[in-house]
């Protein structure tokens, strides 16, 4: 079946001067031929900047930036990139890949508005608010003495131009405090692009069962990631521990709150089950043996994502 993912950091792989990666064949989770043995129609690819280790988050956000587009040139035919809706739906009766650029790190606005506005015009439709770091836009759930803590007034100002201009507003990573803020004041659907469930794993990182209800109430959906201890083990990344995450979301919010956000390249190759986007039929085995029908499994692997890409962008 088809398939659109929320989240993976490939690009940021491209950066590291020791690897000779492309974007057409590679040895990492994600490229093309292994989106298209996933029968993939869309992947979300995130510019992540570390705002510890960069001096300049928005020139490197910037470089990283001009990458996505060289490996785009490259692969002309295979893979273009999307904006909105009706590119999405063009690319797939051309029979290519959407791909469709995020930032994952509001810090790399320094605080400005119109930086926003500057990667909208450059592409970008997704913006991950925070990452491990606070920055000018709210605080992340990595701190327990963080998630408290919800947006700044800034960051208020960022969700409301968000909206204005059609961009996907991402709560993954963001305080606790800072998710409600946004449920408060996001006057369309948002996106927790990869997270779990808190009651299933309880690590911070996940969302709690009232978070799940009212994502799914905001028509939004999670992105469910294969990150082995946001699954709940510190081994072993299984598709059955997905699936029982799903199954419990679905209980909880429903089954249109639920997407994949793998975070392919931005986790560790060690101990997971499905070892590439390439290998995704793994998850739709396990989904079917769980007893989740065929019209379950298309909502999960890709409808629910065309529905929030179609009411958002």
């Amino acid at each position: 079946m088809p398939i659109i993912d929320f989240h993976c950091d490939t690009i940021m792989k491209f950066m590291d001067k020791n690897l000779e990666s492309v974007l057409k064949e590679n040895n990492l989770n994600v490229d093309i031929c292994k989106l298209k043995k996933a029968n993939s129609i869309a992947q979300f690819f995130a510019l992540f900047v570390e705002m510890d280790k960069s001096k300049d988050p928005l020139e490197y956000c910037l470089l990283m930036l001009d990458k996505f587009y060289e490996e785009l040139e490259k692969n002309i035919g295979d893979i273009a990139l999307a904006t909105n809706y009706q590119e999405l739906m063009d690319n797939m009766k051309m029979g290519m890949i959407s791909a469709f650029l995020t930032i994952e790190e509001g810090g790399v606005l320094k605080g400005k508005i119109q930086q926003l506005r500057n990667f909208y015009k450059l592409g970008v439709r997704l913006l991950t608010l925070t990452w491990n770091f606070p920055n000018e836009i709210g605080f992340p759930n990595k701190n327990k003495e963080d998630r408290s803590k919800g947006l700044t007034d800034f960051g208020i100002e960022v969700v409301s131009e968000m909206n204005n201009l059609g961009m996907i507003i991402d709560v993954s990573h963001l305080s606790d405090a800072g998710f409600y803020d946004v449920a408060k004041y996001s006057k369309k659907p948002f996106v927790a692009s990869h997270s779990n469930s808190r009651s299933i794993s309880n690590h911070p990182r996940n969302l709690t069962d009232d978070m799940i209800k009212v994502l799914a109430a905001r028509g939004g959906v999670m992105g469910i990631c294969f990150e082995k201890q946001f699954l709940g083990s510190n081994e072993f990344s299984r598709v059955e521990d997905m699936a029982c995450h799903i199954a419990h979301i679905k209980n909880v919010g429903g089954i249109d709150c639920i997407s994949i956000g793998s975070d392919f390249d931005g986790i560790s190759n060690q101990g997971l089950e499905i070892k590439n986007i390439g290998e995704i039929e793994k998850l739709s085995i396990a989904l079917n043996k769980n007893n989740f029908s065929p019209e379950e499994m298309d909502k999960i692997f890709y409808k629910n994502a065309i529905r929030v890409i179609k009411e958002v962008l």
